[in-house]
């Protein structure tokens, strides 16, 4: 099947969850899963101005998701080279250098939080942990959607089920000081909305790196139905993450991986190694969907000039090429430098070439039902 084909007859679970799936997966990545992110963004705000900037994420998430899925599908574009062509016209390579340095940035903080987690949990050298995650993304994408859509599926149920009972065994453990952080903090106040802003903004880009899994929408409704839903089930696990932390606040703010700082509190050490397993799986799933879709946007390149679809053997060196040259980045840098730096700007890079053309341009087409034609979306 060709990259730009929308598969006929998607299950309900294709239809409505897979997006969902398929955006937590892209956005949960190195800094949500070890609660990295949510120590920067969120913490600062307290309990509840943290808890208020992630609920106004999750919104934002929605809209935008929703109507790029609209739009998508209006475009019959499900690669997001084919989408931009189509939002932004010659100014789509915009998004494309945009996007590179997206991949290079979170590519390597995948392999930093990967290389600190072996390091933390099994005393390897960092390196190690840096390349298991390489060579496992590398083996994933190599098989194309279909194999990226079943590891959006089943780490996806392992993940909720993990957070799930990580909040279960935080409120066994120290749930009184749970408590008493929320009940002790003040309301809302200080710049809980530009916490809330600029995490919804550099991961907001997710909706159109998932775009192959789009093939089973089979109505728009389908796509805004999903789109909406998407907010909610990407951000629900970074909630109960969230809840937990704060027993400690404000000090788990300056934790490089405030997941671990937790566990140590729980004392539970088979939950705590089961625990990194997830955050390993996470940090697997949103590498590979995030070089599978540099991978179906080149694909679509391909195809639209009449030659062959990548083989596996294409796909698995496209993503070795990238992987060798982003994910050790990691090791000169550092975790928290690189979210508390580099994702700021993204997030300003990504309003500009997708939110704002979005909410401008996408809003008027959908309204207006006139997409551009297939002639004008592909070379």
């Amino acid at each position: 099947m060709s990259v730009g084909d929308p598969a006929a007859g998607g299950s309900w679970f294709q239809r409505f969850l897979l997006p969902g799936f398929a955006l937590k997966a892209v956005i949960i990545g190195g800094g949500y899963a070890t609660g990295r992110e949510l120590a920067e963004y969120f913490v600062p705000s307290g309990p509840w101005g943290g808890l208020a900037a992630m609920l106004l994420a999750t919104l934002v998430w929605s809209v935008v998701a929703a109507l790029t899925f609209a739009l998508a599908r209006a475009l019959g574009a499900y690669d997001y080279r084919s989408f931009f062509k189509g939002l932004l016209g010659p100014a789509w390579v915009a998004f494309e250098a945009a996007y590179i340095i997206f991949v290079i940035l979170i590519l390597a903080v995948f392999g930093a939080a990967a290389g600190a987690i072996g390091a933390a949990t099994f005393g390897w050298p960092e390196w190690l942990g840096s390349l298991l995650l390489a060579v496992s993304i590398v083996a994933v994408v190599a098989w194309g959607t279909g194999a990226v859509e079943q590891m959006f599926k089943y780490i996806s149920i392992l993940l909720y089920a993990v957070y799930g009972l990580f909040l279960v065994l935080a409120l066994a453990s120290f749930g009184g000081l749970i408590g008493q952080g929320f009940a002790q903090a003040p309301p809302p106040a200080g710049n809980w909305m530009a916490g809330g802003l600029t995490y919804a903004s550099y991961n907001i880009v997710g909706a159109v790196v998932i775009l192959p899994v789009l093939r089973h929408l089979t109505s728009q409704r389908d796509a805004l139905v999903a789109g909406l839903i998407a907010g909610p089930l990407s951000m629900l696990p970074a909630i109960l993450f969230f809840v937990a932390m704060m027993a400690f606040y404000p000090a788990i703010g300056a934790e490089t991986l405030p997941s671990d700082f937790l566990l140590r509190q729980m004392t539970v050490p088979g939950f705590h190694v089961l625990f990194q397993v997830m955050i390993f799986a996470a940090l697997l799933e949103s590498g590979a969907g995030s070089v599978h879709a540099i991978n179906e946007r080149i694909s679509g390149a391909v195809e639209s000039r009449g030659r062959p679809a990548l083989t596996p053997g294409m796909r698995a060196a496209i993503g070795a090429v990238i992987l060798a040259g982003c994910m050790f980045v990691a090791g000169r840098i550092g975790l928290v430098d690189l979210i508390a730096s580099g994702y700021r700007f993204l997030a300003w890079l990504f309003l500009i070439v997708f939110v704002a053309p979005l909410l401008t341009v996408g809003v008027y087409r959908l309204l207006r039902r006139a997409p551009l034609p297939s002639s004008e979306i592909l070379p």
